[in-house]
């Protein structure tokens, strides 16, 4: 029997005493050490102050005082590493958030899967194509998408060059951020250019004019600034793969006195690397920061609960966020005995769904998508599910991106299958587009305004927005 990671001291490089899984396997380990090194020796990309902020806010949507919305690319590229795509992540997230922000009347905690979300987990360490086989793509910090052997081989100076795109990333987002591009005095900045149905362009219009009608008038009677709307909080995420880079970029704040992954302010841990036994949860309790886990269907609750006691085992608000992707096929069977599992640990937690994983499907002709109506359908179930259960969801997790992809079927627009070919980019999971993305958000908006009417849970029967 092995014995427990919460028993065993803790130090940044102790996980290398654990199998690591989804490690890349590199050719030259010296290039690796110089790599990691250098790597070690750059700024940090966050400061603690910050991610002590975003687990106090975590801690509030765990009381139900706030909402976290977290969302971007499945895995970012270097080459999108642009102001024009940055710029346009940034606007559908902050147009979702006014949006939850009208419907859920509380505030939404944004969330970032960018600057730094370059690692991407393979269900096979090798790819074959054509009779030839070559290590799998595993994001930009690793290899690169091109299918030869100089371009699928592990290069350890990528880990720098995403550190670069991150850093740029992230700093050209907190600069439109402090410029006021947030400001909720002016939502109408946000363009509705991408917005091609009607219906949805119109229904988004009456939220920005409610809301700046609403700031108009507080502002008018109280004679006073609402400066909490002149800048919203932005944080970034990304799943916490590549343990070396991980670790290079763990340093010990000696005022806070805790060891702080300060490469992001809120590090997961995927399914495949979940094992309590391994390398990525020996590194994830010991830092400071919070951290989410991904929850899906090969789960069971006894596992559940284990990873709840060693990752907080002290009990503390805001440390944790169970992210599960069940699939609207399971999540009605999985779900509730999840819940009742963390209930029986005593441990707070803030529940978040995942609609994109578990509803990732094949069309015939080969090509990976999610159809809208599963990925409604498994918020929708979730929010009464939780309900149901005493529980409640504080928050959603979606990959998505500002541009106007075509990867996922239906929405309002009606994609088909036919129509992924016109704008498909991703090199590895399907996303919403801007449109989808804002339709998901105010379809939980109105289902939070139809729960306030009426005074029950109603999760079934919302209807997509239609000309």
């Amino acid at each position: 029997m092995s014995k427990s990671p919460a028993l065993t001291s803790w130090h940044p490089a102790s996980w290398h005493s654990r199998p690591a899984t989804q490690q890349p396997k590199y050719p030259d380990s010296q290039a690796l050490e110089r790599a990691v090194a250098s790597l070690s020796r750059l700024p940090p990309l966050v400061v603690s102050w910050e991610v002590e902020a975003l687990r106090a806010k975590l801690g509030q949507a765990q009381r139900g005082e706030q909402f976290l919305l977290q969302g971007g690319d499945c895995a970012e590229s270097f080459e999108d590493c642009e102001s024009d795509n940055i710029a346009k992540r940034l606007k559908v997230l902050l147009q979702m958030s006014l949006v939850l922000l009208q419907g859920l009347k509380k505030p939404i905690i944004r969330v970032g899967r960018f600057a730094g979300q370059y690692a991407k987990p393979r269900s096979a360490d090798t790819e074959t194509r054509g009779g030839v086989t070559l290590p799998s793509y595993r994001g930009d910090n690793v290899n690169r998408p091109g299918f030869t052997a100089a371009e699928r081989e592990p290069d350890p100076e990528l880990l720098l060059r995403g550190y670069e795109r991150a850093s740029l990333t992230l700093n050209f987002v907190r600069a439109l951020i402090d410029g006021g591009f947030a400001d909720l005095h002016h939502p109408e900045y946000w363009d509705l250019s991408f917005l091609r149905h009607a219906a949805l362009r119109d229904a988004y219009q009456k939220i920005v004019d409610s809301i700046a009608e609403s700031l108009d008038f507080f502002e008018s009677m109280s004679g006073q600034r609402v400066h909490a709307a002149t800048r919203g909080d932005f944080y970034t995420s990304h799943e916490g793969l590549h343990l070396l880079s991980e670790q290079a970029q763990t340093r010990y704040i000696e005022r806070q006195k805790h060891w702080y992954n300060l490469s992001t302010h809120m590090p997961w841990i995927g399914m495949r690397t979940a094992n309590i036994d391994g390398a990525h949860i020996e590194y994830f309790r010991g830092i400071a920061n919070p951290i989410g886990v991904k929850v899906g269907a090969v789960m069971s609750a006894e596992w559940l609960q284990e990873l709840v006691q060693v990752l907080n085992p002290q009990n503390e608000p805001g440390r944790l966020t169970l992210v599960h992707r069940f699939g609207v096929k399971d999540i009605e069977q999985r779900l509730p005995a999840m819940i009742r599992a963390v209930r029986a640990t005593g441990s707070q937690v803030l529940w978040v769904c995942d609609p994109m994983h578990g509803n990732t499907e094949t069309t015939a002709g080969g090509v990976k998508t999610r159809r809208f109506d599963n990925i409604l359908g498994e918020v929708e179930a979730a929010f009464r599910i939780h309900e149901e259960e005493g529980s409640m969801l504080g928050g959603v997790h979606i990959e998505l991106t500002g541009e106007d992809v075509t990867e996922c079927i239906g929405g309002a627009r009606g994609l088909a299958e036919a129509d992924l070919a016109r704008a498909y980019r991703s090199p590895v999971d399907p996303r919403l587009n801007a449109e989808q993305a804002l339709e998901l958000a105010m379809l939980i908006a109105r289902r939070a305004g139809a729960n306030r009417r009426t005074g029950f849970p109603q999760a079934r029967g919302l209807a997509t927005p239609r000309g």
